[in-house]
């Protein structure tokens, strides 16, 4: 990757979103402060909190109780850092972090990376229009299949509204369902027995065998999401627009770190609630190692309300989360090819793929876990370039990452890239 002259143009996008060409700098930045600067990380931090989450964590505590619970805590930890140097480097750049790639790749190596984010992107995919089946098939008992197209019908009408109402109306949508969500996965807590010291014992890092290892890394694949990454540069660019250097992008700034923090306290709170749900509720409960078995076990440990709202969670978790990542994919596909795609046309293509696993009868639940571990190999490929970008001052300026940042964030894609690598290793030679 080096900087080209094409990257120092103006920016020829600023005016439009990811995929919809609708104006979207929000409210006039004289008039903007406080809360009215929060919500771009409300709608990226959906995809903490999409279906792929849902079956990682029941499978990490049903499988090993608290064990993981640090995993969590430490991708969650990780996921503030990196999601804050994305929107940061959407807020000074006026670019998405596909657009800087776009702009400084030469094009083999550009189409070659444009490949492995579209299948990152399509295992989001897969996982959150399922995830909206399963939801559908739990409350309603519709088939699968069916349940899949109608979830790809509501991701298809909620696109609709972002490119016809707006940034604000979307976001507001957004918040709402992962409001709901929260509510429906967290409630099981408030009748579950959870052990205090389990749950401490829970946050020392440890693994107990490859398996662990193996789950860890679709925990890590769930929680810092490649494409949430790539799309949060764009909404901040998007909502934000061209602000100038000084104290109104610093104040920007300021409200961009509440607005991930706040976005990410949430979206990591329903992850841990999940796994100590799980890890109270499922242990040694037969038929747990699917979404349905799991959600009749707590639905019989806590009770029938607990279980519909463990659905109802589920089903706006599908419904929001694949509206996000299509609209990343149109993001991904428009910095690195220069192509625009319409929302609706790509929603349609991109529903296939998880409409056909549906169809031809494959595990549901497991290639919800898949997908996950498909996403942690995506992870590198975003964070890398991500800290490259807003370390350089001919990127940045003066807001490019002081050197505290940089280590941190350093260490963390070194952890991230290791803990793929052991994935590797432990799947090839059989261990896993």
């Amino acid at each position: 990757m080096t900087d080209t002259a094409a990257a120092r143009r103006a920016h020829p996008g600023r005016s439009g979103h990811a995929g919809s060409g609708a104006p979207g700098p929000g409210l006039p930045r004289r008039r903007a402060a406080g809360l009215s600067l929060l919500g771009p990380a409300f709608v990226a931090a959906i995809a903490y909190v999409d279906p792929g989450n849902v079956a990682a964590n029941l499978t990490a505590g049903a499988q090993y109780g608290y064990l993981l619970l640090w995993v969590l805590v430490a991708a969650n930890a990780s996921a503030v850092v990196v999601q804050y140097l994305s929107a940061k480097l959407g807020v000074v750049t006026g670019r998405s972090l596909p657009e800087h790639l776009g702009l400084r790749m030469r094009r083999t190596p550009r189409l070659l990376f444009w490949v492995q984010a579209e299948v990152v992107a399509a295992a989001t995919d897969v996982a959150e229009v399922i995830g909206g089946a399963l939801a559908l098939h739990l409350l309603f008992g519709l088939p699968l299949v069916v349940g899949g197209g109608l979830t790809g019908v509501v991701s298809m009408a909620i696109l609709l509204l972002h490119s016809r109402r707006g940034t604000r109306t979307f976001e507001a949508v957004v918040t709402t369902m992962l409001a709901v969500l929260t509510v429906g996965f967290c409630a099981g807590l408030l009748f579950a027995q959870v052990s205090p010291g389990e749950l401490v014992s829970g946050l020392v890092p440890r693994f107990e065998g490859a398996q662990s290892v193996l789950l860890a890394a679709s925990m890590l694949g769930a929680t810092v999401m490649p494409h949430a990454v790539y799309l949060h540069s764009a909404l901040a660019r998007d909502r934000h627009g061209d602000v100038p250097a000084g104290p109104e992008r610093r104040r920007v700034l300021v409200a961009t770190r509440w607005d991930v923090a706040l976005a990410l306290v949430v979206a990591g709170g329903v992850n841990v609630c999940m796994l100590v749900l799980a890890a109270a509720t499922l242990p040694g409960v037969a038929g747990t190692d699917t979404i349905p078995g799991a959600q009749a076990a707590i639905e019989a440990n806590v009770g029938p309300v607990v279980g519909v709202l463990f659905a109802v969670g589920l089903l706006a978790s599908g419904l929001a989360s694949t509206s996000v990542g299509c609209m990343a994919g149109a993001e991904i596909m428009h910095g690195l090819l220069h192509v625009r795609v319409p929302l609706v046309v790509r929603r349609l293509v991109t529903l296939l793929p998880a409409v056909v696993l549906l169809a031809v009868g494959a595990d549901p639940t497991m290639l919800l876990v898949l997908s996950q571990v498909v996403l942690s190999f995506g992870i590198a490929f975003a964070i890398v370039p991500l800290v490259v970008y807003t370390s350089r001052r001919s990127v940045m300026g003066a807001d490019a990452n002081a050197m505290t940042t940089r280590v941190v964030a350093g260490v963390i894609a070194l952890v991230i890239v290791a803990l793929n690598v052991a994935l590797v290793v432990l799947t090839l030679t059989g261990a896993a």
